[in-house]
């Protein structure tokens, strides 16, 4: 005896609080097809989505079309009886390369994955939180060896008392800071497609006071769990991810530290400089009083001396 059968249908059923034109667009992702294509499932009728599969395939592709949403489920696939009279009643059915519902009779698992491919350097796709505050530390990481060395490029012309340096250098910082800008904007982008909105709501970076906090919503908002209009969800995060994204703390709590450090001596600096003042300030009046009282009292002798000459050559 064979192992039994089993088929996955769908009668145009919805999970709780999906959407249909969302599910018909991720079954349309899911399939490779058109929506038109696609909304032919949804005329109330049970449609076999994938046939002869053993229960742990049934599973699999059970799991990747309920993350589009709808609400399909396993059934046992009947028995077939070979007999003449089933051969040529079904005979023509096979010869509908065309149908509508060829898609389901065809191999979803193989042509439909169940995560996105990553591109990096586009604006298709989707990233996820974690993964767009790894590829940022890298982009940051990539860019400041390379300032330095544009720096060292700079300073060497400019020993030389050139202005060519100065030029080089804030040519080649130009170039630098727009290829960072555009590398920033294209990871944003596939952060917003995996929350399922719009790349264009980037330009709210550009808004006075809402642009101070919206980079706060793309890393803190989660994405979608299963595909959405952008395509299938981004792969799991790995471990270099993981620890790429970890090296925001360490950066974080620097600059905390940093600051805290910094304050202290900017206080210490302060107190040492005024009581530096206040003692000079001290000295200066003490040698101002010297230097008034020393001539009054050399006047006074002087005008002494005369009073006591004439008294002296009355006596004699």
């Amino acid at each position: 005896m064979s192992d039994p059968r089993y088929k996955i249908v769908f009668d145009g059923a919805l999970q709780p609080g999906v959407d249909i034109t969302t599910a018909k667009l991720n079954l349309a992702n899911l399939f490779k097809s058109d929506v038109a294509a696609i909304e032919r499932l949804f005329n109330g009728s049970v449609v076999a989505l994938k046939r002869d599969l053993s229960h742990g395939d049934a599973q699999t592709y059970l799991q990747a079309l309920n993350k589009t949403g709808i609400d399909a489920r396993i059934e046992n696939e009947t028995a077939i009886e070979l007999n003449l009279n089933d051969v040529h009643e079904h005979a023509p059915a096979v010869a509908e390369p065309d149908s509508p519902y060829a898609p389901p009779r065809a191999s979803v698992g193989e042509s439909l994955p169940a995560f996105a491919t990553l591109k990096p350097f586009g604006v298709e796709g989707r990233i996820g939180r974690l993964r767009f505050l790894a590829w940022t530390m890298v982009l940051g990481l990539v860019t400041l060896p390379i300032v330095g060395v544009f720096a060292l490029i700079a300073l060497g012309l400019v020993s030389g008392e050139s202005t060519t340096g100065l030029i080089i250098g804030g040519i080649l910082a130009f170039f630098l800071f727009l290829g960072f800008f555009i590398v920033s904007i294209l990871f944003s982008v596939q952060r917003l497609h995996d929350i399922g909105w719009s790349g264009w709501l980037w330009l709210l970076n550009l808004v006075p006071v809402v642009g101070s906090f919206f980079p706060l919503v793309i890393m803190v908002v989660p994405g979608n769990t299963g595909a959405n209009r952008y395509g299938p969800p981004p792969p799991p995060n790995s471990t270099a991810v993981k620890v790429l994204c970890s090296l925001w703390i360490v950066f974080f709590a620097l600059i905390f530290i940093g600051g805290i450090f910094g304050g202290f001596s900017a206080v210490q600096d302060e107190y040492e400089s005024n009581l530096e003042s206040s003692y000079q300030s001290g000295s200066v009046t003490t040698d101002e009083i010297d230097v008034e009282v020393e001539p009054a009292a050399n006047s006074a002798d002087e005008a002494a001396e005369p009073a006591q000459a004439p008294v002296d050559s009355a006596k004699e």
